[in-house]
């Protein structure tokens, strides 16, 4: 199996079909158009087998704003692995590459997580952000309480966790914010 990352510019037109249709499948029929967009624009992990993309997930930056201060994000998206290749730890080798994205370059990994993606994401160290959740939209700060205990978070080593007891405000985007 062979395991590459890169930036979504360097991506081929097909290797972007192929992780779009990987994406619909994996998620049977439910990644809408601005879940792929959320996933463009930063650092790609995908994994071939036999020349066949079996798994993939992105990390992108976004802003949040946390105690007045604007936070650089590295934002986990669109993690999936074929279903004829899991339970092999190619959801753990994507996660391994995305965290040490976020490690070198953002301040803190976030990421909202399916019920059936929960464990992976807890056993490897991030955590439900205990506090509240929000979005800057464009008509100003909107509360996300239906975000609240699925949406996790990581810090790299040597990082501060932010307060939880302070809101967490994330950029806005199309679609799902988080």
């Amino acid at each position: 199996m062979g395991l590459r990352v890169v930036h979504t510019a360097e991506l081929a037109d097909g290797e972007l079909r192929e992780v779009r249709a990987l994406l619909d499948e994996a998620f049977e029929g439910d990644f809408a158009d601005e879940d792929f967009e959320h996933a463009l624009g930063g650092m790609h992990a995908l994994v071939r087998a036999g020349g066949v993309l079996v798994a993939h997930g992105s990390v992108v930056q976004r802003r949040a704003v946390h105690r007045g201060r604007a936070l650089r994000v590295g934002y986990v998206e669109a993690v999936a692995v074929r279903a004829g290749h899991r339970r092999q730890g190619l959801a753990g080798q994507v996660m391994a590459e995305l965290e040490r994205v976020v490690a070198r370059a953002y301040v803190l990994g976030a990421l909202s997580a399916s019920e059936d993606g929960a464990a992976l994401y807890r056993g490897r160290g991030w955590q439900v952000w205990g506090g509240r959740l929000g979005a800057l939209s464009p008509g100003g700060p909107v509360g996300l309480p239906d975000e609240e205990g699925s949406t996790y978070v990581w810090v790299p080593p040597g990082g501060v966790l932010p307060d939880p007891a302070a809101r967490l405000d994330f950029d806005w985007r199309d679609g799902d914010v988080l």
